[in-house]
């Protein structure tokens, strides 16, 4: 063997076993955990993302389930380790005033309040907003189908905070154009629960504006983008934006490509560190998923110019999963998500999505872990935790930690405002903080807990990062954060 074949042999072993190593790495830095399976008593049926709090707790509601007769859900807090407590149990009595069936994800409010919505019930049967925790107990905030005809909307969706201090969010059915149970409207409330209708789907001809619309998101422009479920130009779906003033602008009809390669009935969706919004539909993406199965994950600009980036169940048995249902963007730059079926045991699967398109699946789900995944979220511990609906140990449902080994950092809430806005910073071991930066810009701020810290936009604030110093290092923020 010559000299030079031999260094070249040498170049090969040494890159081999580079790639082992970092291989043998990320494989060993990924650790999937059950810590919670629920038992019908303390929660059934959770069916959306968790949300993290000031106290460093997690926050979510389950669908169905605890003390009360009727078993009509819980709002509930999670430790970081797993332990329940129970903050309500809906439905108190027969006539279930307080709310049942919550099955929307709970907002963490600058003024330290979580709040929710449940699906149904209330005063007149339309569903209502509350405000839970973190001391256990609920406070009724509003009241769909307070109006003749639910035209205030009914069964609302979750809740988001703008940079204005509102809420904003939409119903699933109601509004002036529809009956209760279609529709659907798109409105803003103050956190004393004075509401303003923005706008009633069904508005336009055909339904071209949309139906049932799900959550939104406030963007980087200051404008709320979403999706709506069906409706819209092809029947299938639809993409809109609307201002804080109600100003409403169709921007996409989904199935406008071949076999429905863009999907049908998308579901929620987000905005990305590159500007665009990725999210995901249900079903469709070729001709045998037209109708039920497979899904789509897409991406789409702000102008409705959508990419279709993966198409699940192309393969029989659908290994890569089917029916995703909600994405994150991790603080390594790529997407982690659910399907809530497929996979190695049809009980739905973990996965990660380069921006580019290319997917990886990460945890087949087996029935003892969890049945039909609904969402996940990165903590500021930098671990994913995400529920999944049924199954697990007492057949109602799990709560599960994905650990990538990716370090900690500091979230703000809202992530956008103005100069002179109260934001909240979340994160870990912030007791002893010692400097907070907008994009370089000294902040003044109060420490309120060792998950929690409350500052306000300096003068001089530009959009970018948000750097923590704390006693054991920097913190910065998991997204860019705009001064609008």
């Amino acid at each position: 063997m010559t000299r030079t074949t031999l260094s070249l042999a040498k170049t090969l072993l040494n890159t081999i076993l580079a790639v082992f190593v970092l291989l043998t790495a990320a494989a060993s830095a990924q650790t999937f955990t059950v810590i919670q399976n629920f038992n019908g008593t303390d929660g059934a049926a959770p069916e959306d993302t968790l949300t993290q709090g000031v106290d460093g707790n997690f926050y979510a509601s389950a669908t169905d389930g605890g003390t009360q007769e009727l078993a009509n859900g819980t709002a509930f807090k999670m430790s970081p380790s797993g332990a329940i407590t129970t903050l309500y149990s809906f439905c108190d009595d027969d006539t279930c005033t307080d709310g049942c069936n919550p099955s929307a994800g709970l907002l963490q409010a600058t003024n330290t309040g979580i709040y929710g919505t449940t699906r149904g019930c209330g005063l007149y049967g339309g569903g209502t907003i509350y405000k839970v925790g973190p001391a256990p107990g609920m406070t009724t905030i509003y009241n769909f189908c307070a109006l003749t005809n639910c035209d205030d909307g009914s069964f609302p969706n979750s809740l988001i905070q703008g940079s204005d201090g509102n809420f904003y969010a939409t119903t699933l059915g109601g509004g002036t154009h529809s009956a209760p149970s279609q529709g659907g409207t798109v409105y803003k409330m103050t956190p004393a629960g004075v509401l303003t209708t923005l706008y009633n789907f069904r508005s336009q001809p055909n339904c071209a504006d949309g139906d049932q619309p799900g959550a939104l998101v406030q963007a980087t422009d200051g404008n709320f983008y979403g999706l709506t479920t069906i409706g819209g130009s092809l029947g299938a779906g639809s993409f809109f934006k609307i201002t804080s003033h109600g100003v409403f602008t169709s921007l996409y009809g989904f199935c406008a490509l071949g076999n429905c390669a863009d999907g049908r009935e998308p579901g929620g969706i987000i905005q990305a560190a590159d500007g665009d919004f990725y999210g995901t539909s249900a079903i469709g993406g070729n001709l045998n998923c037209k109708e039920v199965g497979c899904g789509v994950i897409f991406k789409i600009t702000s102008a409705g110019v959508l990419t279709s980036l993966y198409i699940f169940c192309n393969t029989t048995g659908c290994p890569d999963g089917a029916g995703p249902a909600g994405m994150v963007q991790g603080t390594d730059g790529n997407f982690y998500g659910v399907t809530g079926a497929g996979g190695s045991h049809n009980a739905g699967t973990i996965f990660q999505m380069t921006p580019a398109g290319v997917l990886t699946t990460l945890h087949n789900f087996t029935v003892a872990e969890g049945l039909t995944p609904v969402g996940l979220m990165q903590a500021t511990n930098g671990n994913f935790y995400g529920t999944a609906m049924f199954e697990g140990l007492y057949g109602d449902g799990t709560i599960y930690r994905l650990s990538m080994g990716l370090p900690a950092f500091a979230k703000t809430v809202p992530t956008l405002g103005r100069v002179g806005s109260s934001i909240l910073i979340l994160g870990n071991n912030l007791i002893g903080t010692t400097r907070v930066k907008f994009n370089g810009t000294a902040a003044a701020f109060t420490v309120i807990s060792a998950s929690a810290i409350r500052t306000t936009v300096p003068t001089g604030a530009t959009t970018g990062s948000v750097q923590v110093t704390t006693p054991t290092g920097t913190l910065t923020s998991n997204v860019v954060f705009t001064v609008n």
